[in-house]
């Protein structure tokens, strides 16, 4: 089998594990930015691509990798004490550690010492993550309307209300306030920790973001720098 190439790196807000949107496209305003590997670096490779609304992106589980596999995974969304096979899951700990998001193509850059780079919205993916390939989304083919979700679609999915005092958000760039609270609306804890007086914290953008959350609400109580 020919060996599985880097092609490129996507840069978001998000240093470590914890607080990533579950899936691509729940948190809209989450920006991503493709920096293509030097050997692929070539406005050429793109040629066409403009004309596409949103792409599929093919990615390692960098902080993943293992030696082992297992046939059942304990989704986090089921309570984490649920076992499902690993192939009715998208959970990182798999045979190979691929995964797989649908993004929105916001703009190509063609200028600048990376250039031709990516802007991509809805990503759902930890910062220098690795991809393997993209490729457009074809709605006519890859959309299904009609489809089901097996026991996802039961899964508990809900948006707090987050309440963060003005002079927290002022510590955050304008441009990142945004994308800031969407992830926090949906969520970040493990869906087996309720404990409301449970401080958490998460590394978005370089900071470190501390809150709580009791019903359903979600009151930030400290952002500082890292």
């Amino acid at each position: 089998m020919p060996e599985m190439k880097i092609i490129a790196r996507i840069h978001t807000p998000f240093n470590t594990k914890f607080g990533i949107p579950r899936q691509s496209g729940v948190a809209a305003e989450v920006k991503g930015e493709i920096v293509f590997e030097p050997e692929y670096r070539e406005p050429e490779a793109v040629r066409g691509l403009e004309g596409f609304s949103h792409v599929w992106l093919i990615w390692c589980f960098s902080e993943s990798v293992t030696d082992k596999w297992s046939p059942t995974v304990r989704p986090p969304r089921l309570g984490g004490n649920t076992p499902m096979g690993v192939f009715a899951t998208r959970s990182p700990f798999r045979p190979n550690p691929i995964g797989l998001s649908s993004v929105r193509l916001c703009r190509i850059d063609y200028d600048g010492a990376d250039a031709p780079t990516l802007t991509v919205a809805g990503a759902d993916l930890m910062d220098g993550t690795p991809l393997y390939d993209i490729k457009p989304y074809l709605a006519y083919t890859d959309s299904h309307p009609e489809a089901t979700g097996g026991f996802a679609q039961n899964a508990l999915d809900h948006r707090l209300r987050v309440h963060c005092p003005p002079a927290l958000l002022d510590c955050l760039p304008e441009r990142k306030r945004a994308s800031l609270l969407a992830v926090l609306a949906e969520d970040p804890r493990p869906s087996y920790q309720h404990d409301p007086e449970r401080v958490y914290g998460m590394e978005v953008s370089g900071m470190e973001v501390h809150f709580v959350v009791d019903g359903a609400g979600l009151p930030v109580t400290g952002i500082t720098s890292r």
